[in-house]
């Protein structure tokens, strides 16, 4: 066994000294400043070299005094006088003195370096209530915190926390340069690992409001959902219970797993299930997208819950014409679900919430005088349209369109057509694996290049009723899918141009910034499939009511929004206002809520035509082409 010299121990001693920190050292440099003060001062006054011919000498408080400003101030000495073994004595404090203080002000800079480096990294502990936490990252941050922004705008002091493993100054610079501030909200930025338990402290989420949990781009992004869902559930603490959890899942078959370990405290958005439906409805319906994406943003109209005692035993199609400034599209029954258009009897009762559109709940404002007046004479009578089979052309792939043909079949008629070509290999598999057992339609897929014009030629797109350009989003960065979704509408648009062919064509863009760029090619919708993911969980974290509602809109078997022909509710070239045009959707168990004029569809500042919430009283004269906007069956 080695025996350890008393340099070995004193070495060891010093060095855990070292190791406990700024304080520590600090403390220890304090006690062995006073110690050498008190020594020093304790021989000058017991030896008495201090004493003069006129004078007995300090005492030793005196001297520790004097001898504290030496140690302090070496200048303090240069007026010292006396006998040779008390300048001795102060010379030696004086040294030491000059010893201490620079070490001193070598540890007191290393401890501000080193908290300045924390700080940098973003390891400090979050001390706010009521803010928003959001975990992971993901390019769906940056929508996400700009509707956050927009719906906080109100409020003196948010506080949004997001914690993710990259460097604070890293998601600083990123944040700073996509998302415009807005408002009084702060944005914290802190480094740690969204799995980690300790990690979860730093962010204070006993406090918050509201948790977002982000999938990472690559790898087992649900896996990565459900430990970070264990990581929050397993943390615990007094408001656990209460917590509003909002996050998203992108595989079917994970989602009852992760209902399970979120212990029912999760809201959860099944990504890829949502896209392919939203696809598809605004592949059939041209300007869905432009309704969708002011619904669910914080600009413009939103979706609110608001009590009306005074309605209780009022018939909903006479609660739909109370409102100058709002339009409803259903009602939460008190305990109950959320129906969204029932029928136009239903008796609101007490206790009852409207679901209705407005710009803002402080503009809501009920008719106390009764249903407003509407003009008999302006309705129409629906002519009826016998049902055809379809031919859809779905351009490009990646994982989502397999979903997205087994939800056209939900929506198709029996025999219709349905042709896949892609430059993909995986897309025939895919199609044979996942779209076997389709009801009403037959699936073809053909080996081609998208971006190629002779490939498209070849096509004879105008015998199809629906385009879809789908983005290689599996196979290809962000920037360079896109440009190819760019140079396949571009091809498109010049084929309907050159031919005069009439046929929609709808497309998934990846970027935000790309759909600008995109407006050029004039195609009839772009659906940007993360962005409208980031809006929904957007409104989620605001208002956890919703979730029942978008079930049901996304949902083929419920209510959902359609694009109706105007000419099938009021006569086209007479000028009526909304409160005859909801009635008129009434009569047909619809609730009105906007409409879409032809001559403006590809006017980017006018909405693509979209008139989403109009003031009731305002006439509009529809024209042969014009659509109603109105939440319905089918």
């Amino acid at each position: 066994m080695k025996s350890f010299t008393l340099r070995d121990r004193i070495r060891y001693r010093f060095d855990n000294l070292f190791a406990r920190g700024t304080v520590a050292l600090i403390v220890a440099l304090a006690a062995a400043t006073a110690l050498l003060i008190f020594i020093v001062s304790l021989i000058v006054v017991i030896s008495g070299v201090g004493a003069t011919d006129d004078s007995a000498g300090p005492d030793l408080f005196e001297m520790m005094w004097r001898s504290l400003l030496r140690t302090l101030d070496p200048g303090t000495m240069g007026g010292d006088s006396g006998s040779p073994g008390f300048l001795g004595a102060s010379l030696i404090v004086t040294l030491v003195g000059i010893f201490i203080t620079s070490i001193l002000i070598g540890i007191v800079t290393s401890g501000i370096e080193r908290q300045l480096d924390g700080l940098r990294r973003g390891r400090s502990l979050v001390v706010e209530r009521d803010h928003v936490v959001i975990l992971g990252w993901s390019p769906q941050i940056f929508s996400i915190i700009d509707e956050l922004m927009e719906a906080n705008a109100s409020r003196r002091d948010a506080c949004i926390v997001v914690m993710t493993d990259m460097e604070k100054p890293e998601m600083e610079e990123q944040i700073a340069a996509r998302v415009r501030s807005r408002g009084h909200t702060r944005v914290v930025c802190r480094t740690g690992n969204p799995l980690d338990v300790t990690d979860l402290d730093i962010v204070n989420p006993n406090a918050a409001r509201a948790i977002l949990i982000l999938s990472p781009e690559n790898g087992h992004p649900d896996l990565h959902i459900i430990k970070s869902l264990l990581a929050v559930v397993s943390r615990g603490g007094e408001r656990s219970a209460d917590w509003h959890i909002v996050t998203q899942v992108s595989d079917a078959r994970n989602l009852d797993v992760t209902r399970m370990v979120s212990d029912g405290r999760a809201q959860l958005v099944l990504e890829g299930d949502l896209i392919s439906r939203i696809m598809v409805q605004t592949s059939r319906q041209a300007g869905l997208s432009a309704v969708y994406s002011e619904l669910l943003s914080f600009e413009g109209n939103e979706i609110y819950f608001r009590a009306e005692p005074a309605l209780a035993g009022c018939a909903y199609r006479d609660a739909q014409l109370r409102y100058a400034d709002a339009s409803i599209v259903g009602v939460a029954r008190a305990g109950g679900p959320a129906l969204l258009n029932p029928a136009p009897d239903t008796r609101i009762e007490a206790g009852d919430r409207l679901i209705m559109i407005a710009a803002d709940d402080s503009l809501i404002a009920l008719n106390t005088a009764g249903p407003a007046a509407v003009d008999p004479a302006a309705l129409a009578t629906r002519q009826p349209r016998a049902p055809e089979a379809e031919h859809t052309l779905i351009l490009g792939w990646n994982h989502r369109g397999a979903g997205i043909i087994r939800q056209l079949d939900q929506y198709a008629q029996s025999d219709s057509l349905i042709l896949v070509v892609a430059d993909d290999p995986d897309a025939q598999t895919a199609i044979a694996r996942d779209c076997a057992d389709l009801k009403r339609q037959t699936v073809t897929f053909q080996p081609g290049q998208t971006t190629d014009r002779r490939v498209l030629d070849a096509l004879d797109i105008a015998s199809f009723s629906h385009v879809m350009v789908l983005s290689y989003s599996d196979a290809l960065p962000t920037q360079e899918a896109d440009a190819q979704t760019l140079v396949t509408l571009l091809h498109l648009r010049d084929i309907r141009e050159r031919g005069g062919r009439s046929f929609s064509v709808v497309s998934e863009m990846l970027d935000l910034r790309n759909r600008r760029l995109a407006e050029v090619a004039h195609a009839d919708d772009y659906i940007v499939s993360d962005h409208l993911v980031s809006l929904i969980m957007a409104q989620l974290v605001e208002n956890p009511q919703l979730s029942p509602v978008f079930d049901d809109l996304f949902d083929p078997e419920g209510a959902e929004i359609y694009l109706k022909p105007a000419e099938d509710y009021v006569q086209p070239g007479r000028p009526v206002d909304f409160y005859t045009v909801t009635a008129a959707a009434a009569r047909y168990g619809e609730s009105a809520i906007g409409y879409r004029l032809q001559q403006r569809a590809n006017d980017v500042a006018q909405s693509y035509g979209v008139v989403l919430n109009p003031r009731k009283s305002e006439r509009v004269t529809f024209a042969h082409g014009d659509k109603l906007i109105v939440v319905a069956e089918a």
